[in-house]
This record gives structure tokens, C-alpha cells and sequence, in this order.
């Protein structure tokens, strides 16, 4: 049996907790971009070597900074993984009208402009 998503949020949980990694326990938000930035370099390494197998791995650890961002936020009171995964999903429903609307594209570059129109609009309303 393979391990769900849900496994992975609270093994975070459980790293950050009175029982956890003292090591984790420490970390911040600021203490960790430098993690992040090194796991984002070696994925695109991966990729511009099309070394799949590494590039397998350097995801987890992409995905591995993102959740232990959102753990961090969540013991914030921010936020939690479950927002930050609601707010990709309406982000991409969003910019994806020639998907999921009524919006024509039938080109890359057409979904392209699509989407940046889409993007110019979202900051507009901020």
C-alpha cells in the first residue's frame, strides 16, 4: 500500500511537534529558503539532464519544502495545505476559461495570451 497525501501533511505535523525533530522544530519560514532555493536548482538539474529518476526524487523535495511551509503556517494560524491546494485549484479554474468556460483557444499561444489576460485581471482585482 503507497502513502497518501494525507500521510505526508501529518507526518509534518508530527516532525514539528512536542516529540518531533528538534531540527525541524527550529526552523522558520526565512531559515528554510535557502533549502528551497537549493531543491528548486537541483530539480531543474534533473530536468535539463531528463534524468527522470532524479527528477522523481527532487519533486518529493520540492513537495517536501512546500508542505513544511504550510505546516509552519498553519501553527501560525495562517493558513494550511488545504488552502494553499484550494487556492491552486481555483487559480487554475480561473485562468483555464478556454478549458472550463466558454473561452476559445486553439493554440499554446492562444492559451497563453488566455491566461496572462486572465492573470492581468486577478491582479487588477487585488
Amino acid at each position: 500500500m503507497k502513502n497518501t497525501f494525507a500521510d505526508l501533511v501529518e507526518t509534518f505535523a508530527i516532525l514539528r511537534g512536542p516529540n518531533g525533530c528538534p531540527w525541524d522544530r527550529k526552523q522558520t519560514h526565512e531559515s528554510l529558503i535557502k533549502n528551497l532555493r537549493e531543491e528548486s536548482e537541483e530539480l531543474i538539474d534533473a530536468i535539463e539532464k531528463k534524468d527522470a529518476e532524479n527528477m522523481k526524487e527532487e519533486l518529493g523535495d520540492v513537495l517536501l519544502q512546500v508542505l513544511f511551509h504550510a505546516q509552519l503556517a498553519k501553527e501560525e494560524g495562517l493558513f494550511d495545505i488545504s488552502d494553499v491546494i484550494q487556492g491552486l485549484y481555483d487559480k487554475l479554474h480561473y485562468r483555464h476559461p478556454h478549458v472550463f468556460g466558454e473561452v476559445k483557444a486553439s493554440s499554446p499561444e492562444e492559451a497563453l495570451a488566455v491566461w496572462k489576460e486572465m492573470k492581468r485581471k486577478s491582479r487588477e482585482g487585488k
